[in-house]
């Protein structure tokens, strides 16, 4: 048994090397927003996700090209002897995650002396890219 997760954990290794994170934390929009963009760039080459992004219209593209640029630079360092495979198109968006971070809670006056809550959320995006495995023919 000790063998097999010590062949487990050598995979994950060997897995952690080729993939790039890069992480933004409490950006101040709301998840369901945010989540509307990454959904346009999840699983797609990465230069293609820079184009979407950059000619979006949505203020959460800008942020997210800005993460995106982000984990490339961190791929681009954790392998700096395959920068071929990003020119080629090989390198692409393998997971994009929105989750919900903090929310600031305020209060508005309502009718009749009451108040109403306002929430204003934010979020926290992941990204991790990875290369595609060729595709062998048996």
């Amino acid at each position: 048994m000790g063998a097999r997760k010590r062949l487990m954990a050598e995979k994950l290794k060997e897995q952690k090397k080729v993939t790039a994170v890069a992480k933004l934390n409490n950006v101040p929009t709301s998840p369901r927003k945010m989540r509307l963009v990454a959904d346009t760039v999840r699983g797609v080459e990465v230069n293609h996700a820079l184009d979407l992004l950059h000619f979006s219209k949505r203020e959460a593209a800008g942020r997210l090209e800005k993460l995106l640029k982000s984990a490339i630079a961190n791929w681009e360092a954790k392998n700096p002897d395959k920068t071929k495979e990003l020119d080629n198109g090989n390198v692409f968006v393998k997971t994009i995650m929105v989750d919900g971070g903090r929310q600031l809670k305020r209060i508005r006056p309502c009718p009749q002396g009451r108040a109403g809550r306002i929430r204003k959320r934010s979020n926290h995006v992941t990204i991790i890219l990875d290369v595609k495995q060729p595709v062998e023919n048996k």
